[in-house]
C-alpha cells in the first residue's frame, strides 16, 4: 500500500494483523519477572550479560535490524510488558527473528520465534514463548508515530485483550492507526529510527505483509550507557 489507507483499508489491514497473533494463549505470564516458556527459570538470568536489576525504569533498547538500528524507550507504567520485553531481550529471544507482517503507511511487526525458521513460512505470525501478558492500558500512550505496542489475537478469541507474550509492532504511520487505541497495549516509543521504520515499510512483500526479501531483527540489546551503577 504506496497511498493513505481510507478507514476501511486500515480495518482490514487490522484483521490481518489481529490473524497473525493467534496461537499465543497456553497460559497467563501474570508477572511478567516469571521466566519465559522455553527460558528455565533458574537460567533466566544467568545467561543475560545484563540483569532485569540493573535497567533503570525506563530502559533504552537497540533493535538492530538489516536495515537499520531502531533505538526504543520501555514505558515505566506499564511494568509486565517493560520487564517482559527487558528479559526476552536480554535473553537473545528476539536475535534472528524476522519482522514477518509489514503494512506500508501501518505498522512494522515482528518478535514471532517461528521465523527462524524458513520451513515454517506457512505459520510465521503465529508463534510465541507459550504465554500471554494481561493488558496494560495507559490512555496517555498513545499509537503516535514510532510507538511500540504488544500484538494480540482478535476480541472474539480475546475478550480481555491480552498481548502476545512476544510478537511487537512499530507505528509508522499515526493517523492509520488511532483507532487501535485503548486496545492494545503501547509500551514503548521509538527514541531514534524513526528513518529505519520507513524504510522497513516501505519494503516489497507478498500478499500477506511478508517481505520478498528478509528483514532480519539482528539483536536487541540495553543501551548501556543508562544502566544503574
Amino acid at each position: 500500500m504506496n497511498t493513505v489507507m481510507t478507514f476501511s483499508c486500515c480495518a482490514m489491514a487490522a484483521a490481518m494483523f489481529l490473524a497473525g497473533c493467534k496461537g499465543n494463549t497456553k497460559k497467563n505470564v501474570g508477572e511478567a519477572e516469571d521466566a519465559p516458556a522455553d527460558i528455565p527459570a533458574d537460567t533466566a538470568a544467568e545467561n543475560a550479560p545484563v540483569s532485569l536489576s540493573q535497567l533503570p525504569d525506563e530502559p533504552v533498547f537497540d533493535i538492530e535490524t538489516s536495515l537499520g538500528t531502531i533505538k526504543v524507550k520501555l514505558y515505566e507504567n506499564t511494568p509486565r510488558h517493560r520487564n517482559n520485553f527487558a528479559k526476552l531481550a536480554l535473553n537473545g529471544f528476539y536475535d534472528g527473528l524476522l519482522f514477518h507482517r509489514i503494512i506500508d503507511d501501518f505498522m512494522i511487526q515482528g518478535g514471532d520465534p517461528l521465523t527462524r525458521d524458513s520451513s515454517k513460512r506457512e505459520l510465521f505470525g503465529t508463534g510465541g514463548p507459550g504465554y500471554t501478558i494481561p493488558a496494560e492500558f495507559v490512555p496517555e500512550y498513545r499509537h503516535k508515530k514510532g510507538a511500540l505496542a504488544a500484538a494480540r489475537m482478535g476480541d472474539m478469541a480475546n475478550p480481555m485483550k491480552e498481548s502476545s507474550g512476544s510478537q511487537f509492532y512499530l507505528v509508522q504511520n499515526p493517523d492509520n492507526c488511532v483507532h487501535l487505541d485503548g486496545d492494545y497495549t503501547v509500551f514503548g516509543e521509538t527514541v531514534e529510527g524513526l528513518d529505519v521504520i520507513d524504510k522497513i515499510a516501505s519494503v516489497p512483500v507478498d500478499r500477506n505483509g511478508l517481505p520478498i526479501e528478509d528483514v532480519r531483527i539482528i539483536s536487541v540489546q540495553p543501551d548501556t550507557s543508562c544502566l544503574k551503577k
